[in-house]
């Protein structure tokens, strides 16, 4: 890389702390119980409006994993969500009722929250309906995976968000409360994935899959990406860029092995395609709070309208982490 771009990306970094400092003060505690906060735990951010039928088992998943404390963000909930968070023991909650999208769509607000609380730890950063899959995490928690990280002195820890839907119209299947997603959507794209790589930030770009097939087929390079690092051993001077797609300093992109070998990482499952996605397409796109005019949630709309069967002849059915690695969508690299 050459000076001025190093410089560059170095100032860029700068302005999105600077950022983040800013925005920290659309900010108020609703339940800050972060003096419970323990010297190495495992802390979750997240930013989120309206998914309080979700919360339960994300709390749930992510409580099982390890995770000892969430921090999370109410963005100007109406159903209830901020209302439950709050009256629980292991979660701190902040509300805004600012735009979402001119908060750079909530990382900036998260960002205020991991440089005040999570410089030195290891934290989860997704979103409500991303649920970590990584080598072993069947019989083994989420400490042991940041334990082996820090042996190895690797600060972050990579996942491709693989997006995961029924079989048959999602409005066929209603999801209950505290009902695990992924008892209803079952199936994901063995394959179908486009991978590049993006030279300015060193991180791998990856689109595809049925988002890309269903919503975007004559313009695959507009579907979302689903390239993620979402859990790493945070520093105040690091900055997300564009959601958790890639970091700031770049070197926490490099989540491949440019000597032939293969560096362990992991999956996102994304539940987003249950029966509760057109209405919450329909509010999203209503609010304009998203990313280029909220694009994406218009091609959302647009596909939705035919109730798509996102199900096809590709489709394969989630049985385990192992299954993703053979797969090559995840791997364990030399984690044994």
């Amino acid at each position: 890389m050459g000076v001025i771009e190093s410089y560059r990306l170095r100032w860029r970094r700068k302005r999105l702390l600077a950022r983040a400092l800013w925005r920290r003060r659309e900010l108020h505690a609703l339940s800050n119980r972060t003096a419970a906060i323990g010297s190495e735990p495992i802390l979750l951010f997240a930013t989120l409006r309206n998914e309080r039928v979700r919360l339960p088992y994300f709390l749930k998943y992510y409580r099982d994993l390890g995770v000892e404390h969430f921090l999370l963000v109410d963005n100007g909930s109406t159903d209830g969500s901020a209302e439950y968070l709050a009256q629980q023991p292991d979660v701190s909650v902040w509300s805004t009722q600012a735009s979402y999208k001119r908060s750079r769509f909530g990382m900036d607000w998260v960002m205020a929250l991991l440089r005040r609380y999570g410089h030195g730890h290891w934290c989860v950063v997704v979103d409500v309906d991303e649920f970590l899959i990584y080598p072993f995490c069947e019989t083994r928690p989420l400490r042991a995976l940041t334990d082996w990280l820090d042996a190895s002195q690797i600060r972050a820890f990579s996942a491709m968000l693989l997006d995961m839907y029924p079989k048959g119209p999602a409005e066929d299947q209603p999801y209950r409360e505290g009902q695990n997603p992924f008892e209803i959507a079952q199936w994901f794209d063995s394959g179908n994935y486009a991978i590049s790589r993006n030279w300015a930030y060193g991180n791998l770009w990856i689109q595809g899959g049925p988002r890309t097939r269903a919503f975007f087929p004559d313009r695959p390079k507009a579907a979302p990406a689903l390239n993620k690092v979402p859990l790493i051993r945070w520093h105040r001077s690091y900055a997300y860029v564009s959601s958790t797609h890639m970091l700031l300093p770049r070197g926490l992109n490099l989540v491949f092995d440019e000597w032939g070998g293969e560096k362990a990482s992991g999956c996102l499952l994304h539940a987003k395609f249950l029966d509760t996605f057109a209405a919450k397409a329909s509010e999203e796109m209503a609010r304009g709070q998203h990313y280029a005019e909220s694009r994406e949630y218009k091609a959302y709309l647009d596909g939705l309208r035919d109730q798509p069967d996102f199900w096809c002849k590709w489709s394969e059915k989630y049985i385990n982490w192992r299954q993703l690695e053979i797969l090559g969508l995840m791997s364990k690299g030399n984690w044994a």
